[in-house]
């Protein structure tokens, strides 16, 4: 066999082994949802990224943050990611299409024991609006298709409050590119206001105790004294931590009691990475999103 027949057998028995050794590599990837800065995204899960390295043992934890909710969405269904922490209905939204491919194991306990948070509704403080009444004939910004306080609840919520569809009480309607960009887009006067998400605990002076509001606040971005809420939905989910089902069981197990022990191993780190304060992590399965579930199939479908 001559040497170069030889270097082209080897260089194809490369690339057909390529894909398992990948697929076998000690490698965790982590689904950032979009929906703030990327660089703010990054600084802040990266204290996950060094301990899960050193804790539990991986090679690599890769961050893979998405533009917006899909591509998490999209990673997850196609086994590209192993873990993410999702809204409720970004994983309604898999569930719909693969009940199979994710587990959710863990959410968050707010400080007052909920496991629950809000949709709130901001308007700039200087509008003159102070109520959802003062909102008829203006324009909403929505922060994702696929989020749960930013799109899914107040679309199915706000009827009740109004007394008519979303699209006829309001001029217009649209998206601001995530909870981040859609406050700042009401602050800028491109919706006269918009839905984001908070815990609804603690004072609204402050940003409460955690959400996108208080995120917002502790990064400079947001002053409380120039809005006003205007709209609170009902308590939400909490949205979970989920896994790739497809995972090794022991592999699960350890990320699971990994997460639970992190509010009192580094809760700076939980902190960080919760944008806010909670008491901790709580198990979840899918049962415990079934309403969100229901109200999205109901609505805007998978």
């Amino acid at each position: 066999m001559s040497a170069i027949r030889k270097l082209l057998l080897a260089s194809v028995a490369l690339s057909l082994a390529a894909p398992a050794l990948a697929q076998d590599a000690n490698v965790l990837r982590i689904g950032l949802l979009g929906g703030e800065n990327e660089a703010d995204r990054l600084r802040d899960n990266q204290c996950l990224v060094d301990l899960m390295k050193s804790e539990l043992g991986y090679d690599d934890v890769q961050l893979f943050p998405a533009a917006d909710y899909n591509g998490v969405i999209q990673g997850l269904l196609g086994g590209t990611l192993d873990y993410a922490e999702l809204g409720a209905s970004a994983f309604a939204a898999i569930y719909l299409q693969d009940a199979q491919a994710v587990e959710p194991i863990l959410t968050t306990e707010q400080t007052d024991g909920s496991t629950g948070y809000y949709s709130v509704m901001l308007a700039r403080a200087d509008s003159g609006i102070t109520s959802i009444d003062d909102m008829k004939g203006k324009t909403l910004g929505f922060a994702d298709p696929d989020s749960t306080s930013g799109y899914l609840i107040p679309l199915v919520t706000l009827p009740n409050d109004i007394g008519m569809p979303v699209d006829e009480y309001f001029s217009e309607t649209g998206f601001g590119g995530g909870h981040e960009n859609n406050v700042l887009a009401v602050l800028d006067g491109q919706f006269d206001a918009g839905v984001t998400w908070a815990s609804g605990v603690g004072e609204f002076s402050e940003g409460y105790t955690s959400g996108n509001v208080r995120s917002m606040v502790d990064k400079g971005m947001l002053d409380m004294e120039d809005v006003v809420q205007i709209w609170q939905s009902p308590l939400i989910p909490n949205g979970p931590i989920v896994l790739r089902s497809s995972m090794d069981q022991d592999a699960k197990d350890a990320i699971k009691s990994f997460m639970m022990a992190l509010p009192e191993t580094d809760y700076d780190c939980f902190r960080a990475a919760q944008s806010g304060d909670y008491n901790g992590f709580v198990e979840v399965d899918a049962s415990f999103y079934q309403p969100i579930i229901d109200a999205r199939k109901a609505t805007i479908g998978s």
